[in-house]
Protein backbone atom coordinates (compact mmCIF):
# COMPACT_ATOMS: atom_id res chain seq x y z
CA UNK A 1 0.00 0.00 0.00
CA UNK A 2 3.09 2.53 1.07
CA UNK A 3 4.01 1.69 -2.91
CA UNK A 4 0.92 3.38 -4.19
CA UNK A 5 0.52 6.07 -2.45
CA UNK A 6 4.43 7.10 -3.10
CA UNK A 7 3.71 6.14 -6.47
CA UNK A 8 0.65 8.62 -6.60
CA UNK A 9 2.11 11.11 -4.55
CA UNK A 10 5.54 11.30 -6.62
CA UNK A 11 4.56 10.73 -10.21
CA UNK A 12 0.74 11.61 -10.32
CA UNK A 13 0.84 14.28 -8.09
CA UNK A 14 4.17 15.71 -9.37
CA UNK A 15 2.75 15.55 -12.64
CA UNK A 16 -0.51 17.59 -11.57
CA UNK A 17 1.65 20.52 -9.39
CA UNK A 18 4.09 21.07 -12.36
CA UNK A 19 1.18 21.12 -14.54
CA UNK A 20 -0.72 23.74 -12.77
CA UNK A 21 2.52 26.01 -12.47
CA UNK A 22 3.37 26.23 -15.77
CA UNK A 23 -0.34 27.04 -17.00
CA UNK A 24 -0.22 29.41 -14.81
CA UNK A 25 3.25 30.60 -16.20
CA UNK A 26 2.38 30.89 -19.22
CA UNK A 27 -0.92 33.21 -18.29
CA UNK A 28 0.82 35.30 -16.72
CA UNK A 29 3.61 35.85 -19.27
CA UNK A 30 0.19 36.64 -21.49
CA UNK A 31 1.15 33.84 -23.83
CA UNK A 32 -1.05 30.84 -25.26
CA UNK A 33 0.86 27.63 -25.23
CA UNK A 34 -0.76 24.38 -26.59
CA UNK A 35 -2.56 22.41 -24.02
CA UNK A 36 -0.55 18.66 -25.16
CA UNK A 37 2.90 21.17 -24.00
CA UNK A 38 1.96 21.00 -20.25
CA UNK A 39 1.87 17.58 -19.68
CA UNK A 40 4.60 16.84 -21.98
CA UNK A 41 6.91 18.95 -19.57
CA UNK A 42 5.10 17.76 -17.18
CA UNK A 43 6.39 14.04 -17.77
CA UNK A 44 9.77 15.28 -18.29
CA UNK A 45 10.10 17.50 -15.25
CA UNK A 46 9.12 14.30 -13.34
CA UNK A 47 11.61 12.11 -14.97
CA UNK A 48 14.58 14.40 -14.67
CA UNK A 49 13.27 14.65 -10.93
CA UNK A 50 14.46 10.60 -10.45
CA UNK A 51 18.28 12.07 -11.21
CA UNK A 52 17.89 15.00 -8.99
CA UNK A 53 17.58 14.78 -4.49
CA UNK A 54 14.17 15.89 -3.95
CA UNK A 55 13.38 17.90 -0.94
CA UNK A 56 16.57 19.99 -0.94
CA UNK A 57 17.39 23.61 -2.47
CA UNK A 58 19.23 22.17 -5.03
CA UNK A 59 16.19 20.05 -6.41
CA UNK A 60 14.01 23.15 -5.80
CA UNK A 61 16.49 25.46 -7.73
CA UNK A 62 16.72 23.11 -10.67
CA UNK A 63 13.44 22.34 -10.88
CA UNK A 64 12.71 26.35 -11.24
CA UNK A 65 15.14 26.74 -13.68
CA UNK A 66 13.57 23.95 -15.99
CA UNK A 67 10.30 25.59 -15.73
CA UNK A 68 12.39 28.83 -16.61
CA UNK A 69 13.59 27.20 -19.28
CA UNK A 70 10.22 26.27 -20.19
CA UNK A 71 9.46 29.82 -20.47
CA UNK A 72 12.05 31.02 -22.91
CA UNK A 73 11.34 28.03 -25.04
CA UNK A 74 7.80 27.36 -25.48
CA UNK A 75 6.33 31.25 -24.22
CA UNK A 76 9.34 32.91 -26.03
CA UNK A 77 9.87 35.21 -23.05
CA UNK A 78 12.90 36.54 -21.55
CA UNK A 79 14.69 34.35 -19.27
CA UNK A 80 15.19 36.77 -16.61
CA UNK A 81 11.82 37.27 -16.75
CA UNK A 82 10.78 33.57 -17.17
CA UNK A 83 13.27 33.00 -14.18
CA UNK A 84 10.85 35.61 -11.98
CA UNK A 85 7.90 34.43 -12.86
CA UNK A 86 9.16 30.42 -12.05
CA UNK A 87 10.58 31.33 -8.98
CA UNK A 88 7.20 32.57 -7.55
CA UNK A 89 5.02 30.13 -8.93
CA UNK A 90 7.01 27.14 -7.44
CA UNK A 91 7.39 29.36 -4.04
CA UNK A 92 3.85 30.01 -3.60
CA UNK A 93 2.91 26.55 -4.15
CA UNK A 94 5.57 25.89 -1.95
CA UNK A 95 4.32 27.94 0.55
CA UNK A 96 0.62 27.50 -0.07
CA UNK A 97 1.42 23.62 0.43
CA UNK A 98 3.14 24.45 3.97
CA UNK A 99 0.28 26.50 5.10
CA UNK A 100 -2.28 23.69 4.39
CA UNK A 101 -0.09 20.71 5.73
CA UNK A 102 1.09 22.92 8.91
CA UNK A 103 -3.06 23.50 9.38
CA UNK A 104 -3.85 19.72 9.20
CA UNK A 105 -1.01 18.79 11.42
CA UNK A 106 -2.56 20.82 14.21
CA UNK A 107 -5.53 18.43 15.31
CA UNK A 108 -3.69 15.31 14.33
CA UNK A 109 -2.30 14.38 17.34
CA UNK A 110 -5.25 14.40 19.09
CA UNK A 111 -7.12 12.69 16.66
CA UNK A 112 -7.71 8.40 17.48
CA UNK A 113 -5.56 6.08 16.45
CA UNK A 114 -7.94 4.84 13.90
CA UNK A 115 -8.07 7.84 11.98
CA UNK A 116 -4.22 6.81 11.61
CA UNK A 117 -4.75 3.95 9.89
CA UNK A 118 -7.61 4.51 8.01
CA UNK A 119 -8.03 8.19 7.44
CA UNK A 120 -4.56 8.88 6.72
CA UNK A 121 -5.15 8.54 2.44
CA UNK A 122 -8.15 10.78 2.66
CA UNK A 123 -6.25 13.37 4.87
CA UNK A 124 -3.46 13.59 1.86
CA UNK A 125 -6.42 14.15 -0.52
CA UNK A 126 -7.76 16.78 1.21
CA UNK A 127 -4.28 18.41 1.37
CA UNK A 128 -3.80 18.22 -2.04
CA UNK A 129 -6.95 19.51 -2.93
CA UNK A 130 -6.61 22.68 -0.31
CA UNK A 131 -3.04 23.17 -1.54
CA UNK A 132 -4.53 23.61 -5.13
CA UNK A 133 -7.60 25.44 -4.37
CA UNK A 134 -5.27 28.26 -2.43
CA UNK A 135 -2.67 28.32 -4.95
CA UNK A 136 -4.67 28.97 -7.56
CA UNK A 137 -6.25 31.46 -6.33
CA UNK A 138 -2.54 33.10 -5.23
CA UNK A 139 -2.13 32.62 -8.81
CA UNK A 140 -5.11 34.25 -9.85
CA UNK A 141 -4.18 37.23 -7.92
CA UNK A 142 -0.34 37.40 -9.37
CA UNK A 143 -2.41 37.23 -12.88
CA UNK A 144 -4.51 39.82 -12.56
CA UNK A 145 -2.29 42.79 -10.27
CA UNK A 146 1.03 41.41 -10.99
CA UNK A 147 1.58 39.78 -14.50
CA UNK A 148 4.16 40.76 -16.87
CA UNK A 149 3.10 44.01 -17.88
CA UNK A 150 3.29 45.29 -14.39
CA UNK A 151 6.03 43.50 -12.98
CA UNK A 152 8.21 44.01 -16.54
CA UNK A 153 7.02 46.87 -18.36
CA UNK A 154 8.16 47.15 -21.99
CA UNK A 155 8.39 50.88 -21.77
CA UNK A 156 10.55 51.18 -19.50
CA UNK A 157 13.13 54.05 -19.86
CA UNK A 158 15.74 51.37 -21.48
CA UNK A 159 17.02 47.55 -20.60
CA UNK A 160 19.98 48.52 -18.76
CA UNK A 161 17.51 50.46 -15.74
CA UNK A 162 14.40 47.53 -16.52
CA UNK A 163 16.67 44.85 -15.21
CA UNK A 164 18.26 46.51 -12.38
CA UNK A 165 14.62 47.33 -11.45
CA UNK A 166 14.06 43.55 -11.84
CA UNK A 167 17.12 42.85 -9.56
CA UNK A 168 15.28 45.13 -6.74
CA UNK A 169 12.61 42.08 -6.38
CA UNK A 170 14.22 38.93 -7.40
CA UNK A 171 16.58 38.95 -4.48
CA UNK A 172 14.16 39.36 -1.74
CA UNK A 173 11.93 36.68 -3.82
CA UNK A 174 15.10 34.75 -3.67
CA UNK A 175 15.58 34.82 -0.28
CA UNK A 176 12.01 34.02 0.66
CA UNK A 177 12.39 30.91 -1.54
CA UNK A 178 15.39 29.24 0.25
CA UNK A 179 14.20 30.16 3.52
CA UNK A 180 11.17 28.38 2.89
CA UNK A 181 12.44 25.63 1.33
CA UNK A 182 14.72 25.13 4.77
CA UNK A 183 11.93 25.21 6.64
CA UNK A 184 10.02 22.64 4.90
CA UNK A 185 12.66 20.47 5.02
CA UNK A 186 13.21 21.05 8.31
CA UNK A 187 9.40 19.95 9.47
CA UNK A 188 9.44 17.40 7.41
CA UNK A 189 13.18 15.80 8.67
CA UNK A 190 12.80 16.47 12.07
CA UNK A 191 8.91 16.76 12.88
CA UNK A 192 8.74 12.57 13.92
CA UNK A 193 11.89 13.02 16.00
CA UNK A 194 10.46 16.55 18.04
CA UNK A 195 7.24 14.46 18.29
CA UNK A 196 8.93 11.86 20.13
CA UNK A 197 11.27 13.32 22.41
CA UNK A 198 9.11 16.69 23.69
CA UNK A 199 5.66 15.14 23.45
CA UNK A 200 2.27 16.33 21.89
CA UNK A 201 2.27 19.42 23.39
CA UNK A 202 5.80 20.62 21.64
CA UNK A 203 4.89 18.89 17.83
CA UNK A 204 1.48 21.87 17.99
CA UNK A 205 3.52 24.11 19.31
CA UNK A 206 6.14 23.66 15.94
CA UNK A 207 3.62 23.19 13.68
CA UNK A 208 2.36 26.70 14.96
CA UNK A 209 5.56 28.42 14.16
CA UNK A 210 5.70 26.67 10.72
CA UNK A 211 2.22 27.83 9.89
CA UNK A 212 3.08 31.59 10.85
CA UNK A 213 5.92 31.90 8.57
CA UNK A 214 4.67 30.04 5.81
CA UNK A 215 1.81 32.31 6.15
CA UNK A 216 4.00 35.30 6.85
CA UNK A 217 6.28 34.12 4.04
CA UNK A 218 3.76 34.52 1.50
CA UNK A 219 2.77 37.57 3.23
CA UNK A 220 5.56 39.06 2.77
CA UNK A 221 5.87 37.51 -1.19
CA UNK A 222 2.59 39.97 -1.65
CA UNK A 223 4.06 42.60 -0.31
CA UNK A 224 7.21 42.95 -2.17
CA UNK A 225 5.02 42.73 -5.59
CA UNK A 226 3.14 45.14 -4.60
CA UNK A 227 5.81 47.71 -3.24
CA UNK A 228 7.21 46.78 -6.76
CA UNK A 229 4.33 47.42 -8.81
CA UNK A 230 4.22 50.76 -6.96
CA UNK A 231 7.64 51.48 -7.84
CA UNK A 232 6.95 51.11 -11.69
CA UNK A 233 3.81 52.79 -11.35
CA UNK A 234 6.12 55.95 -10.34
CA UNK A 235 8.54 55.46 -12.87
CA UNK A 236 5.79 56.18 -15.29
CA UNK A 237 4.25 58.60 -13.68
CA UNK A 238 7.91 60.34 -13.45
CA UNK A 239 8.13 59.91 -17.45
CA UNK A 240 4.57 61.48 -18.04
CA UNK A 241 5.61 64.64 -15.57
CA UNK A 242 9.02 65.02 -17.69
CA UNK A 243 6.63 64.84 -20.68
CA UNK A 244 4.00 67.02 -19.70
CA UNK A 245 6.91 69.39 -18.51
CA UNK A 246 7.83 69.49 -21.95
CA UNK A 247 4.77 70.29 -24.11
CA UNK A 248 4.18 73.62 -21.13
CA UNK A 249 8.04 74.86 -21.83
CA UNK A 250 7.41 74.34 -25.62
CA UNK A 251 3.91 75.90 -25.05
CA UNK A 252 5.25 78.87 -23.07
CA UNK A 253 7.93 79.10 -25.74
CA UNK A 254 5.34 79.74 -28.46
CA UNK A 255 3.29 82.09 -26.90
CA UNK A 256 6.43 83.91 -26.20
CA UNK A 257 7.34 84.04 -29.56
CA UNK A 258 3.94 84.68 -30.62
CA UNK A 259 3.94 87.62 -28.38
CA UNK A 260 7.29 89.12 -29.30
CA UNK A 261 6.28 88.82 -33.95
CA UNK A 262 3.21 90.63 -33.06
CA UNK A 263 4.76 93.34 -31.50
CA UNK A 264 7.58 93.51 -34.32
CA UNK A 265 4.47 93.15 -36.33
CA UNK A 266 2.37 95.69 -35.41
CA UNK A 267 5.03 98.48 -35.26
CA UNK A 268 6.61 97.42 -38.93
CA UNK A 269 2.57 97.38 -39.69
CA UNK A 270 2.70 100.81 -38.06
CA UNK A 271 5.81 102.60 -39.51
CA UNK A 272 5.07 101.14 -43.07
CA UNK A 273 3.22 104.33 -44.58
CA UNK A 274 6.09 106.06 -43.27
CA UNK A 275 8.99 103.94 -44.97
CA UNK A 276 6.96 103.98 -48.40
CA UNK A 277 6.47 107.59 -48.25
CA UNK A 278 10.48 108.23 -47.78
CA UNK A 279 10.91 105.78 -51.01
CA UNK A 280 8.55 107.79 -53.08
CA UNK A 281 10.17 110.83 -52.30
CA UNK A 282 13.85 109.26 -52.62
CA UNK A 283 12.60 108.02 -55.89
CA UNK A 284 11.06 111.24 -57.08
CA UNK A 285 14.25 113.22 -56.70
CA UNK A 286 16.02 110.93 -58.57
CA UNK A 287 18.34 109.27 -55.42
CA UNK A 288 18.02 105.63 -56.87
CA UNK A 289 20.88 104.51 -54.88
CA UNK A 290 19.72 105.78 -51.53
CA UNK A 291 16.07 104.57 -52.66
CA UNK A 292 18.11 100.91 -53.00
CA UNK A 293 19.66 101.78 -50.09
CA UNK A 294 16.80 102.54 -47.86
CA UNK A 295 14.75 98.95 -49.80
CA UNK A 296 17.84 96.87 -48.60
CA UNK A 297 17.02 98.17 -45.12
CA UNK A 298 13.61 97.84 -45.07
CA UNK A 299 14.09 94.00 -46.33
CA UNK A 300 16.50 93.02 -43.47
CA UNK A 301 14.04 94.82 -40.87
CA UNK A 302 11.25 92.59 -42.56
CA UNK A 303 13.55 89.32 -42.82
CA UNK A 304 13.86 89.25 -38.73
CA UNK A 305 10.37 89.19 -38.49
CA UNK A 306 10.40 86.04 -39.80
CA UNK A 307 11.22 82.57 -39.32
CA UNK A 308 14.64 81.48 -40.00
CA UNK A 309 13.05 78.19 -40.29
CA UNK A 310 10.28 77.58 -42.78
CA UNK A 311 8.77 73.97 -42.01
CA UNK A 312 5.14 74.96 -43.25
CA UNK A 313 3.77 74.80 -39.25
CA UNK A 314 4.12 77.75 -37.29
CA UNK A 315 4.22 76.04 -34.17
CA UNK A 316 7.38 74.07 -35.36
CA UNK A 317 8.58 77.21 -37.08
CA UNK A 318 8.76 78.84 -33.46
CA UNK A 319 10.39 75.69 -31.92
CA UNK A 320 13.29 75.31 -34.77
CA UNK A 321 13.95 78.95 -34.91
CA UNK A 322 14.40 79.55 -30.77
CA UNK A 323 16.47 76.28 -31.06
CA UNK A 324 18.55 76.73 -34.02
CA UNK A 325 19.17 80.57 -32.86
CA UNK A 326 20.41 79.46 -29.62
CA UNK A 327 22.65 77.15 -31.47
CA UNK A 328 23.75 79.76 -34.06
CA UNK A 329 24.80 82.28 -31.43
CA UNK A 330 26.84 79.70 -29.92
CA UNK A 331 28.71 79.69 -33.26
CA UNK A 332 27.20 76.33 -34.85
CA UNK A 333 26.63 76.00 -38.30
CA UNK A 334 23.07 75.17 -38.69
CA UNK A 335 20.58 74.20 -41.28
CA UNK A 336 17.07 73.22 -41.69
CA UNK A 337 15.46 71.79 -44.82
CA UNK A 338 12.22 70.19 -42.64
CA UNK A 339 9.15 70.49 -44.51
CA UNK A 340 5.86 69.36 -42.85
CA UNK A 341 1.60 69.75 -44.06
CA UNK A 342 -0.02 71.85 -41.92
CA UNK A 343 -2.71 70.55 -40.18
CA UNK A 344 -1.06 67.31 -39.76
CA UNK A 345 -2.21 63.97 -39.24
CA UNK A 346 0.50 63.87 -35.83
CA UNK A 347 -0.14 66.35 -33.18
CA UNK A 348 1.90 69.53 -32.96
CA UNK A 349 3.34 68.91 -29.59
CA UNK A 350 4.62 65.54 -30.33
CA UNK A 351 6.17 66.65 -33.32
CA UNK A 352 7.79 69.21 -31.14
CA UNK A 353 8.63 66.91 -28.31
CA UNK A 354 10.58 64.95 -30.62
CA UNK A 355 12.82 67.59 -32.83
CA UNK A 356 12.90 69.70 -28.94
CA UNK A 357 14.82 66.52 -27.40
CA UNK A 358 16.86 66.05 -30.55
CA UNK A 359 18.15 69.70 -30.98
CA UNK A 360 19.03 69.58 -26.90
CA UNK A 361 21.20 66.39 -27.52
CA UNK A 362 22.65 67.99 -30.88
CA UNK A 363 23.31 71.48 -29.03
CA UNK A 364 24.70 70.01 -25.59
CA UNK A 365 26.54 67.34 -28.10
CA UNK A 366 28.07 69.84 -30.56
CA UNK A 367 29.11 73.02 -27.92
CA UNK A 368 31.56 70.54 -25.99
CA UNK A 369 33.40 69.85 -29.00
CA UNK A 370 36.70 71.55 -29.23
CA UNK A 371 37.48 74.42 -31.21
CA UNK A 372 39.39 73.23 -34.33
CA UNK A 373 36.23 70.65 -35.07
CA UNK A 374 33.38 71.47 -37.11
CA UNK A 375 30.80 71.98 -35.42
CA UNK A 376 26.73 71.62 -37.28
CA UNK A 377 23.60 70.79 -36.90
CA UNK A 378 21.38 70.11 -39.81
CA UNK A 379 17.57 69.14 -39.65
CA UNK A 380 15.73 67.71 -42.94
CA UNK A 381 12.91 65.65 -43.12
CA UNK A 382 9.45 65.32 -45.46
CA UNK A 383 6.25 63.45 -45.77
CA UNK A 384 6.34 60.49 -48.28
CA UNK A 385 3.44 59.24 -48.79
CA UNK A 386 1.86 58.12 -45.11
CA UNK A 387 4.99 58.69 -43.54
CA UNK A 388 6.92 61.88 -41.69
CA UNK A 389 10.46 60.83 -41.64
CA UNK A 390 13.12 63.33 -40.12
CA UNK A 391 16.45 63.35 -39.42
CA UNK A 392 18.56 65.39 -37.46
CA UNK A 393 22.83 65.38 -38.23
CA UNK A 394 25.46 66.66 -36.15
CA UNK A 395 28.64 66.47 -35.61
CA UNK A 396 30.19 64.80 -32.20
CA UNK A 397 33.79 63.80 -30.99
CA UNK A 398 33.02 60.44 -32.08
CA UNK A 399 34.55 59.15 -28.68
CA UNK A 400 32.98 56.40 -25.34
CA UNK A 401 29.66 54.51 -25.86
CA UNK A 402 26.47 56.32 -26.22
CA UNK A 403 23.67 55.67 -24.00
CA UNK A 404 19.77 56.69 -24.29
CA UNK A 405 18.47 59.32 -22.05
CA UNK A 406 15.51 60.90 -20.88
CA UNK A 407 15.30 62.83 -24.12
CA UNK A 408 15.38 59.89 -26.11
CA UNK A 409 13.37 57.73 -24.40
CA UNK A 410 10.55 60.26 -25.10
CA UNK A 411 11.34 60.87 -28.81
CA UNK A 412 10.89 56.75 -28.95
CA UNK A 413 7.61 57.23 -27.10
CA UNK A 414 6.24 59.21 -29.60
CA UNK A 415 7.71 57.53 -32.59
CA UNK A 416 5.83 54.26 -30.97
CA UNK A 417 2.68 55.98 -30.40
CA UNK A 418 2.28 56.43 -34.02
CA UNK A 419 3.44 52.93 -35.08
CA UNK A 420 7.07 54.31 -36.27
CA UNK A 421 10.27 53.75 -35.33
CA UNK A 422 13.86 55.40 -34.34
CA UNK A 423 17.32 54.80 -35.37
CA UNK A 424 20.62 56.08 -34.15
CA UNK A 425 23.47 56.30 -36.79
CA UNK A 426 27.01 57.03 -35.95
CA UNK A 427 30.42 56.96 -38.39
CA UNK A 428 33.37 58.69 -37.04
CA UNK A 429 32.38 62.25 -36.02
CA UNK A 430 29.08 62.21 -37.24
CA UNK A 431 25.52 61.74 -34.96
CA UNK A 432 22.78 60.89 -37.24
CA UNK A 433 19.16 60.55 -35.17
CA UNK A 434 16.12 59.11 -37.53
CA UNK A 435 13.05 59.59 -36.39
CA UNK A 436 9.92 57.70 -38.54
CA UNK A 437 6.53 58.26 -37.90
CA UNK A 438 3.03 56.84 -39.41
CA UNK A 439 0.81 59.25 -39.82
CA UNK A 440 -2.68 58.62 -39.04
CA UNK A 441 -5.82 58.19 -41.18
CA UNK A 442 -8.08 58.77 -38.19
CA UNK A 443 -6.09 61.56 -35.83
CA UNK A 444 -9.49 61.36 -33.57
CA UNK A 445 -7.96 57.93 -32.38
CA UNK A 446 -6.70 57.77 -28.48
CA UNK A 447 -2.93 56.58 -28.07
CA UNK A 448 -4.69 53.49 -26.55
CA UNK A 449 -6.67 52.27 -29.88
CA UNK A 450 -3.25 53.23 -31.98
CA UNK A 451 -1.15 50.83 -29.88
CA UNK A 452 -3.89 48.03 -29.63
CA UNK A 453 -4.59 47.92 -33.11
CA UNK A 454 -2.49 44.86 -34.24
CA UNK A 455 -1.97 45.95 -37.86
CA UNK A 456 0.18 48.67 -36.27
CA UNK A 457 2.29 46.80 -33.79
CA UNK A 458 2.78 44.10 -37.30
CA UNK A 459 4.14 47.71 -38.64
CA UNK A 460 6.32 48.66 -35.90
CA UNK A 461 7.80 45.76 -35.96
CA UNK A 462 8.76 45.80 -39.89
CA UNK A 463 9.86 49.41 -39.05
CA UNK A 464 11.97 48.25 -36.60
CA UNK A 465 13.96 45.51 -38.61
CA UNK A 466 13.91 47.86 -41.75
CA UNK A 467 15.98 50.43 -39.56
CA UNK A 468 19.19 47.97 -38.60
CA UNK A 469 22.11 47.80 -40.41
CA UNK A 470 23.08 45.56 -42.42
CA UNK A 471 24.46 42.21 -41.89
CA UNK A 472 22.03 41.09 -39.44
CA UNK A 473 20.75 38.20 -41.49
CA UNK A 474 16.94 39.32 -40.59
CA UNK A 475 14.32 38.59 -43.72
CA UNK A 476 12.17 41.71 -43.84
CA UNK A 477 8.36 40.97 -44.48
CA UNK A 478 6.41 42.85 -48.01
CA UNK A 479 5.21 45.39 -45.75
CA UNK A 480 8.76 46.07 -44.61
CA UNK A 481 9.80 46.27 -47.88
CA UNK A 482 7.82 49.10 -49.08
CA UNK A 483 8.53 51.26 -46.11
CA UNK A 484 11.80 50.34 -46.93
CA UNK A 485 11.21 51.62 -50.68
CA UNK A 486 9.46 54.68 -49.21
CA UNK A 487 12.53 55.73 -46.78
CA UNK A 488 15.21 55.09 -49.66
CA UNK A 489 12.87 57.07 -52.06
CA UNK A 490 13.51 60.06 -49.62
CA UNK A 491 17.13 59.36 -49.39
CA UNK A 492 17.79 59.16 -53.05
CA UNK A 493 15.84 62.43 -53.42
CA UNK A 494 18.16 63.97 -51.27
CA UNK A 495 21.46 62.72 -52.93
CA UNK A 496 22.25 60.79 -49.90
CA UNK A 497 22.95 57.43 -51.05
CA UNK A 498 25.67 56.76 -49.07
CA UNK A 499 23.05 56.89 -45.83
CA UNK A 500 21.25 53.93 -47.15
CA UNK A 501 21.70 51.92 -44.25
CA UNK A 502 18.51 49.32 -44.18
Amino acid sequence: MAEYLDFFNVYIMGMIETSFQIYFLAKTLKKKIWPPFYFLFAVGAVIAGEFIPSGTIIGFVVFVLLISIYGVFACHANFKVSLLYATLTTEIMLLCSGIVNSLMSLPYPWLPDFFHETGNIAAMLICEAASFLLSGFCYYIIYRYFSMDALCPADAPDTTMGMQQMFLIFVPILMIFIMSNYINAIEYDFQFEILADKGPAEHFFSHGQMLAMYFLGLASLFCILFSYKKLQQSFRLGTEISLLEQQEHSLNQYVEEAKTRYDETKSFRHDIRNHIAVVKKLLQNGKLEEAVTYMVDLDDMAEKMSFPCSTNNPVVDILVGNKLGIAKSMGIDVDCSLLLPYPCGIRDIDICIVLSNALDNAIHAVKSLDAGMEKYIRVSGRIQGDFLMMEIQNSFHGKGVFKKGTGLSNVKKVAEKYGGAMSIETQENVFVLHVLLIIPQHPERSTQQMESNTSQQATRHDLACSFRPKGRGIQPSRHSLNIRASAAAWFIARGNKKDLNF
